[in-house]
């Protein structure tokens, strides 16, 4: 320490502190000594330098250190593999599939979801077999998305075929992608299920036994559709010996009948009372007892010539014929709600006219005649075909089952499982259930709480994937400003099961070009 003090140049004195002497720099020793040296180079170990703060992934912590409360998601944008390739360090896949029909994004993680049944069963291997059900409350885009699936599989090829549009839902889908709308109904048009359709001209170009068997196809698709139309009719299905009349009746009605015959000419011939139909009718010859036997048979058959429920519609022939090589919608749409026989047998009469035809592009493929076709078959309004008589599911699974051979993917659609379960008949609720439980997929949109108890037996869900269906299900809320309803939380959500697999929920995004075809209230907006 120094000290300089000049007053008058006076003297100066120098001052200085000496080191500490060896002696008092000594180590202490003992166990005292030993203990305080241990702490001293620990505490000189714990600061080795001076300290470097880091900050969190939100700044520095602390009293104005400039923490921010809230940091914004980066953005995002979403391409393919193709496309974003090169970016980097920041790319990441998505956990959805990425194999058919894009439909929308995942509510899940915002990834694109592309879905339909012919891609996930042929390209993904993702499915068993190229069907879909569909269920979900009315209004919520039920037939949006199997619209947006039938455009998508267009694209790729795939015919779509509607057997039987009944609001119409599907009538401009199929007029945009320049397909052919047929129209049925009282006055409008009629269909006759005795016609074969291109059969008769296709087996023609056919060998022998695939002619053969292409033909025997026919007869038993025309036997199956006038005993579903007796169904109907009667609420409960032809016995045993009436349906083998009608086989044996179909079989003499094609070898003599020049043509294409009409119902009248069945009813005709039954009247006529031919050896090989009496046969089979077990008359033991008498001519009596086969007019007795036949009766209500025949009874049911004249109510098919436009003086019963169904009217005309089955009684003339078919205004105009289907072609196997254009997507294709039969329009039933002018047959009233309160006409429900007539819907059912339209439906019933469509569904096997149109799995005629399609029978028919097979065969010339299967031949080398003609180019292997898929097709796309949507069933909308499932429920009203199963509810018009007791044994209708039988013809309806017969119908579906074979879709996998035949190369068709199907969308069977109805509202909810109360729909499939509450036919009269035990057995018939039991393979109605089957329906679901044979899908490859099924898509739920939204629906009440007390349909989970049922869908559950048929579809594995956890209780997320349940109250997420039910909250879809929750009626619009009123939007005070606009003096209306706003829109359902559960529009264009749905839910897709595939077996035991995690659902996918996704929310359908149309394009403007969609907006168009896809508006199903445009009566009461125009």
């Amino acid at each position: 320490m120094t000290s300089d003090t000049s007053l008058g140049g006076g003297p100066t004195f120098d001052q200085s502190v000496s080191a500490p002497s060896s002696s008092a720099s000594a180590e202490p020793r003992g166990r005292r000594g030993r203990k305080a040296k241990k702490q001293a180079n620990k505490s000189t170990d714990a600061l080795p330098g001076p300290l470097i703060r880091r900050p969190g992934p939100r700044g520095y912590r602390g009293w104005g250190q400039g923490t921010p409360g809230y940091v914004e998601t980066p953005p995002e944008w979403r391409g393919t593999t193709v496309q974003v390739c090169g970016l980097w360090p920041f790319g990441a896949g998505s956990g959805t599939p990425g194999v058919g029909v894009p439909l929308g994004r995942s509510l899940a993680g915002g990834a694109t979801v592309c879905c339909d049944p012919i891609s996930w069963f042929t390209r993904a291997n993702l499915l068993l077999n190229p069907s879909e059900f569909v269920l979900g409350k009315p209004g919520l885009g039920k037939s949006t998305i199997v619209r947006r699936q039938a455009l998508g599989l267009a694209g790729y090829g795939v015919s779509p075929v509607v057997f039987g549009d009944l609001k119409p839902d599907y009538v401009d889908l199929i007029q945009a992608l320049d397909g052919q709308v047929i129209s049925l109904g009282r006055g409008r048009g009629y269909l006759n299920v005795l016609d074969p359709g291109e059969v008769t001209e296709a087996a023609a170009r056919l060998p022998l036994k695939a002619r053969q068997a292409l033909l025997a196809e026919a007869h038993g698709r025309r036997l199956n559709a006038v005993a579903s139309l007796v169904t109907v009719l009667r609420g409960r299905p032809p016995t045993d010996r009436e349906e083998s009349i009608l086989n044996t009746a179909l079989t003499v009605l094609n070898d003599r009948h020049e043509g294409v015959p009409v119902m009248k000419d069945l009813v005709r011939l039954l009247q006529d009372a031919p050896e090989a139909v009496r046969a089979v009718a077990l008359d033991r010859g008498d001519i009596t007892r086969y007019r007795d036997i036949t009766e209500d048979l025949e009874a049911s058959l004249v109510g098919l010539l436009g003086g019963g429920r169904l009217g005309e519609l089955f009684a003339h022939p078919t205004t105009e014929a289907m072609h196997h090589d254009r997507p294709v919608c039969f329009d039933v749409s002018s047959i009233d709600d309160s006409e429900g026989q007539l819907q059912a047998a339209a439906l019933l009469a469509c569904w096997s006219y149109g799995f005629g035809a399609i029978s028919v592009a097979q065969a010339l493929a299967d031949a080398g005649l003609e180019p292997q076709r898929h097709y796309f078959v949507i069933l909308d309004e499932l429920w009203r075909v199963l509810r018009a008589g007791r044994g209708l599911v039988d013809r309806v699974d017969a119908l579906t089952r074979l879709n996998r051979q035949r190369g068709v993917g199907m969308a069977m659609i109805t509202h909810t499982m109360s729909d499939l379960l509450a036919l009269p008949a035990e057995e018939d609720r039991m393979k109605a259930k089957g329906f679901v439980e044979r899908a490859g997929m099924v898509i739920c949109g939204g629906l009440p709480a007390a349909e989970m108890p049922q869908l559950t037996e048929v579809v594995s869900m956890t209780e997320s994937e349940q109250q997420i269906i039910t909250d879809w299900s929750t009626p619009p809320s009123w939007d005070s400003e606009l003096g209306t309803d706003s829109a359902p939380p559960g529009r264009g959500k749905f839910m897709i099961k595939v077996g035991g697999r995690p659902g996918i929920p996704v929310q359908v995004e149309l394009t403007p070009s969609e907006l168009r075809i896809n508006d199903t209230n445009r009566k009461w907006t125009t």
